[in-house]
């Protein structure tokens, strides 16, 4: 998703900068590696759709998405996604901030999680996602607003 396809906030929220800092004091091939702070980390995408997307286009955004738990590889083959849940919008709680449709992506590890992200902390394409990348690129095209929030499962 590009800055001129979705809305984005311009200002650095705290774990931006700390990942970027972060980032920057251990290296790029150690932040994105598989075991670079192990554990369940859920990363939770909710996407709003432009009004003149189709029902079609929809689905299209949404396969394409969840075909991303097959093809996000590293360049050895491994996977880096365990699991890609998704569901639409059906709150009552008028909290739902217009999203249309949520996705749960589950990483064993920041590690994981910084290779599929790639852009735009990322930069080197040899550690990062080309799927991701390429979805990223044909989903932008589609949405209004994409919001992210990411958590290490703290109950595990």
């Amino acid at each position: 998703m590009t800055s001129s396809s979705i809305e984005i906030n311009n200002l650095l929220d705290n774990a931006t900068i700390a990942a970027r800092a972060l980032l920057k004091e251990v290296g790029v091939e150690k932040f994105t590696s598989p075991d670079f702070h192990s554990g369940k980390l859920q990363h939770i995408v909710l996407f709003r759709f432009k009004k003149n997307v189709t029902e079609a286009e929809r689905r299209e955004v949404t396969k394409q998405f969840l075909e991303l738990a097959k093809t996000s590889k590293r360049p050895d083959g491994q996977s880096v996604i365990v699991s890609i849940e998704t569901g639409s919008q059906n709150s009552g709680e008028n909290a739902g901030m217009d999203m249309d449709q949520g996705y749960i992506v589950t990483f064993n590890s920041e590690g994981d999680r910084n290779y599929y992200v790639g852009r735009p902390l990322v930069n080197d394409p040899a550690f990062f996602d080309a799927a991701h990348e390429q979805f990223k690129s044909f989903a932008g095209t589609f949405l209004e607003k994409a919001i992210v929030f990411d958590f290490k499962v703290a109950n595990e």
